[in-house]
């Protein structure tokens, strides 16, 4: 499955590498990218990830995480 999440927070390359390193270490996440200008991290992850595992793993971080989509 491939969700993408509205972060807010992230101004820099720093930014982007703590958020992708944090969604990496969510079990059963396989890939992960970040779009420091659209403010998006898009995850291909098992069905069995959540979306609240996603969205927590970000917010611990300090960033606010303002929407999460399934997309196809």
């Amino acid at each position: 499955m491939t969700k993408e999440l509205l972060i807010e927070g992230m101004s820099c390359q720093h930014c982007v590498e703590h958020v992708e390193s944090a969604l990496k270490q969510v079990a059963g996440v396989r890939s992960v990218m970040v779009d420091l200008t659209r403010k998006k991290a898009t995850v291909e992850a098992d069905e069995t990830v959540s979306a609240d595992q996603l969205k927590n793993a970000v917010e611990d971080l300090g960033y606010d995480v303002t929407a999460v989509q399934d997309n196809a």
